[in-house]
Formats: C-alpha cells, sequence, structure tokens
C-alpha cells in the first residue's frame, strides 16, 4: 500500500530521529494527558496540522469524508435513482432518473417520500445528507419508502433495489442558433470524455458546425479527463499540458491526432470565470497556447498545483501536492499563494473583486515577466496564475439585489417553482410540446409574481419595491428556468432558458459568429 510506501521514504530519508519524535509525542498525549484523548484523532490532527502548513491544496479526509468527495468523479452511485428538494421538510421528487429503480417501481415526479423503512422523515428537518444516506445502499439492497401523491388518498408503499445510479457531467448540451452547438461541462470525472463524444455525436446531427464550450464554475476533477478533451481539437504531438516538481520527474500528456475536431475551421470558443479551476484550466489554456479557440470570460481561478493521493489503512487519504501544471507554453497555472495563509488564499477571489478586476480589464496589471507566446500564430499571452481571457466579460450585477439574494439563499424561489410545479405540470406538459417550444412562448406573469412575493412573506424576507424591481427581469427568468428543468426532467433545460441573460454567454455566441473577430482573435495581430 502507499502508506507503506511513504513510512519507509520517512525512515530512508532522514533516518529515524523526527519519526521517533513524533511518535514519542502522541504516546506521552496517550498516557500522560490529564484527560481522556481519542488517539484516531490525535493523529488526524497532527496529519491535518502538518498539511495546514504547506500550500492551500494538500489536505487530509476521513474515510466517509474520502468516499463523499471521490463520488461525483467516479460517475456513479447505488441508490433509487431519484432528483429531490426539500419542500417544506418533506421530501419532493423533481424527477426520476429515466430506467432507475425509482421509475421502475413507478414513483414519479411530485412524489413527496415521508417515510424511509420506520423512520419518518417529513416535518422533522433532516439534513439532505441523512436522507442520502438513507436512500443510497449497496447494489441490490431493497428500501420500503412511503410516498404521499396529490390526487391519491393515503400512503402508497414502495419497495425499491437499489442500482448503479449515474452520475453525469454534461448538465447541458443544446443548439445554440442554427449551427453553434452549446456544451456545458460540470466537472472532469471518469466519463466525462465518453458523455462529452456523445453530446458532439448528437449535436454534428443536428447541424453543428462550431462549438461554445461552458467551463463557467467547474472546478476541475481528473487530469486525464482534462487530457481526453483536450485530445479532441490538437494535432498529433501538440503538447496538453506538463507537470513538474522538485521530486516529481517532469510528465507530459501530447494529443494523439485522432481527434474528431481537429480542422481549424471547425471553431470553438470556450467560456470561463473566476470559478473555473485545476481541469478547466489545462483544456483552456492547452486550446489557448495552440490557437486552437478563443477564451472569453474572466481570468480563471488559478489552480495549479498536482495532488497524489496517499490512501490509509482505515480509508482514509492525504492529498499531497507533488507537482506544477505547466500549459504548452511553459504558463504555471497556479496562482501565487503564501504557505500555511489558507485564509489569505480563500479570500482572493473576493480581493479580485475588490480590486476591481472582475468588473473591469484595465484594473488588471501584468508585468512583462509573465509574457508569453502562443505555439501556432505567436501572439502574446499571460502567466502568473490562471488563463487570462481574449476577450474579458466584465461580471454584471446590475439586476442584483438584496431582495433577489435572499429569496435564492431562503429557498423561497425553488419552493415555489417545486409548488407551481406540482400543480401545473401535466397542463404544462399539454401545452407545450418541447423544452424550446416553452422556452419560447411561455411567460412568467404578474399573479405568478404575485404568489412568489407572498411566499417571501410568509418566509419573513421583506418587500422592496425598488430592489424587485431592479432584479424583476432575472426572477423571471430564473423561475422559467426552473420550471422548464423540472417539468421537462432535464438539467440543459436550465441553460437553454437562462444562458441569454449570461453576459459571457452572449459574448461567446458574437464572437464564434463574426468569422473576421474570431480569426483577429487567434492572429498575431492581435494587440494586448
Amino acid at each position: 500500500m502507499i502508506m507503506v510506501v511513504l513510512s519507509a521514504m520517512i525512515v530512508n530519508a532522514n533516518g529515524q530521529k523526527h519519526l521517533k519524535k513524533l511518535m514519542n509525542a502522541e504516546f506521552a498525549i496517550s498516557q500522560f494527558y490529564v484527560d481522556s484523548v481519542s488517539e484516531d484523532k490525535l493523529v488526524e490532527d497532527a496529519i491535518k496540522g502538518m498539511l495546514e502548513q504547506l500550500d492551500p491544496h494538500s489536505s487530509y479526509s476521513t474515510a466517509e469524508e474520502t468516499k463523499e468527495l471521490e463520488e461525483p468523479l467516479e460517475g456513479e452511485f447505488s441508490g433509487i435513482g431519484i432528483q429531490f428538494n426539500m419542500q417544506q421538510d418533506t421530501l419532493y421528487v423533481i424527477q426520476t432518473i429515466a430506467g432507475g429503480p425509482a421509475e421502475k417501481v413507478g414513483m414519479v415526479a411530485g412524489d413527496r417520500i415521508v417515510q424511509v423503512e420506520d423512520s419518518v422523515i417529513a416535518g422533522v428537518k433532516m439534513r439532505n445528507t441523512q436522507i442520502m444516506k438513507m436512500l443510497r445502499g449497496k447494489k441490490g439492497t431493497k428500501v420500503n419508502v412511503q410516498v404521499k401523491r396529490r390526487g391519491v388518498a393515503g400512503l402508497i408503499p414502495f419497495r425499491i433495489t437499489r442500482d448503479d445510479i449515474p452520475l453525469y457531467s454534461i448538465d447541458a448540451a443544446y443548439m445554440a442558433d442554427g449551427h453553434t452547438g452549446y456544451v456545458k461541462v460540470s466537472r472532469f470525472g471518469k466519463k466525462t470524455d465518453e458523455e462529452f463524444n456523445d453530446a458532439i455525436s448528437d449535436l454534428k446531427k443536428q447541424g453543428m458546425k462550431q462549438l461554445i464550450i461552458d467551463l463557467t464554475n467547474n472546478g476541475g476533477g481528473y487530469l486525464q479527463t482534462s487530457v481526453e478533451l483536450a485530445n479532441n481539437f490538437l494535432e498529433r504531438g501538440n503538447g496538453i499540458v506538463y507537470t513538474q516538481g522538485i521530486n516529481s520527474s517532469r510528465y507530459e500528456a501530447n494529443a494523439n491526432g485522432r481527434g474528431k475536431m481537429i480542422d481549424s475551421d471547425f471553431k470553438v470558443v470556450v467560456m470561463v470565470d473566476q470559478y473555473s479551476a485545476s481541469a478547466s484550466e489545462i483544456l483552456a489554456g492547452a486550446l489557448q497556447d495552440w490557437d486552437r479557440a478563443v477564451i472569453v470570460g474572466r481570468r480563471t481561478f488559478g489552480k495549479g498545483l498536482v495532488q497524489r493521493p496517499f490512501r490509509f489503512e482505515d480509508g482514509s487519504m492525504m492529498r499531497l501536492t507533488v507537482a506544477r501544471y505547466y500549459t504548452p507554453s511553459g504558463r504555471c497555472i497556479q496562482k501565487p499563494y503564501t504557505a500555511g495563509d489558507r485564509e489569505g488564499y480563500e479570500k482572493d477571489i473576493y480581493n479580485r473583486f475588490l480590486d476591481g478586476e472582475l468588473a473591469n480589464a484595465d484594473s488588471i496589471h501584468l508585468p512583462d515577466s509573465l509574457k508569453y507566446n502562443t505555439l501556432k500564430s505567436g501572439r502574446v499571452i499571460y502567466g502568473g496564475g490562471g488563463i487570462m481571457p481574449d476577450v474579458f466579460v466584465p461580471l454584471d450585477t446590475t439586476d442584483f439585489s438584496d431582495y433577489y439574494r435572499d429569496i435564492v439563499a431562503r429557498g423561497t424561489i425553488n419552493q415555489y417553482v417545486v409548488d407551481y410545479v406540482d400543480k401545473h405540470r401535466d397542463e404544462i406538459k399539454s401545452k407545450y410540446n418541447t423544452v424550446q417550444d416553452f422556452d419560447g412562448r411561455f411567460t412568467v406573469d404578474s399573479l405568478m409574481l404575485s404568489d412568489l412575493r407572498g411566499r417571501a412573506e410568509k418566509d419573513s424576507i421583506k418587500f422592496d419595491i425598488k430592489q424587485f424591481n431592479r432584479s424583476k427581469g432575472l426572477i423571471e427568468d430564473v423561475v422559467k428556468a426552473l420550471i422548464a428543468r423540472d417539468v421537462y426532467s432535464d438539467t440543459g433545460a436550465y441553460n437553454m432558458v437562462i444562458n441569454h441573460r449570461d453576459p459571457i454567454f452572449r459574448e461567446a455566441l458574437k464572437v464564434i459568429n463574426d468569422d473576421k473577430r474570431y480569426q483577429y482573435l487567434l492572429s498575431s495581430s492581435q494587440g494586448k
């Protein structure tokens, strides 16, 4: 096991002096401390204490935390196959996963699960994580639930056999116009490349000639997955990323030439923002370095440290930084940090806001020492932490208000949509056959807004006419997008409805549909 190898490395490198000191300290505390202590906790706290003095991304996780961290990237878990919301302390089924265990036994969207086995979960204010633990379990095991369904007297009992449930990393894939495909990648998991290729194949059948890849709010994931996605667009031998550290030999990943969208006539625009990190930055950086895509948005997060997992026998894990990521041109993705100052590191995005970087490109001042050149046209790009976009899009807060913040943060807007869909699901489906039809013809009317305001008042959110009017358009669009997602059981429906409001998306669509501007942005004549 890696744990054993790690111990051997400590002894061989430094003798037994440092290891003995740690062991003696733990022994003295456990044997002579005035109160009883947990030796397991002592060891865990010691590991955490050491890691806290290093970089911001080295970390320790317990066995349970490790499982929860890895699950979204593994691509599946075992459960009953539902997406749910908590509505007034009751689990409300937003949708059942197609072909999943819940759908097979007849559970439908709108059902309310009030009991799991002998435990009543309605009205007891249980956390989502507690409920998920009750519903999830090993494949093949069974769980009994009691369901309340609108229009049906009493409770409906279901006995559901748990099965593997897929977790998708492609949140949306649709045609943004007659020839532009749009794909939203939310994470880089084990199956992301397969999902991405399926989405591309489907979009090509719909007439896609060019592509927008949305990496906004994508915190990353597996390095290899970002390499696989980049390989779709780069020529054989083109570098994608390399990693290097003092104690880690250089690792290089290069394109194999078998990508399906290598042709430079196939235009690509990548959307990024300040929350695009790690694997997202590897993909965006590689495509930018090879002049293969125009990057639109704001400077990315700047997470360019490579963590190697060291697993312990009890299932816990230490993720230790062993190297840094570099783009093909030699840019280090990692932003500067002070060892041991995690609080300062975590405030970086907030500081960007205070410094005006998120609102104005002119507030970003980079020295000539951070200049690099792309590998085809030789145009100037910058390193120094994160990926600098080719087209800057400022953060738009014009329609944001405290009132909007409160109805989102307290779950008011989600609960309103749950109620509305519960009452009007069949009516909406019969009137609007597709998401596109719904998007084109459905409007959030004044009565709906009035009902939402009433629910907000019940949630002790004071109505403010100025703030409401400021955010009215945003509120209408979010309500409409949430309704579309819930009615059509399609997470991509949300993006389809709401994207017209996203300034990064709007700019990406402008760039990709303007041939001259697109080519200019990728040429050596483009100044900085």
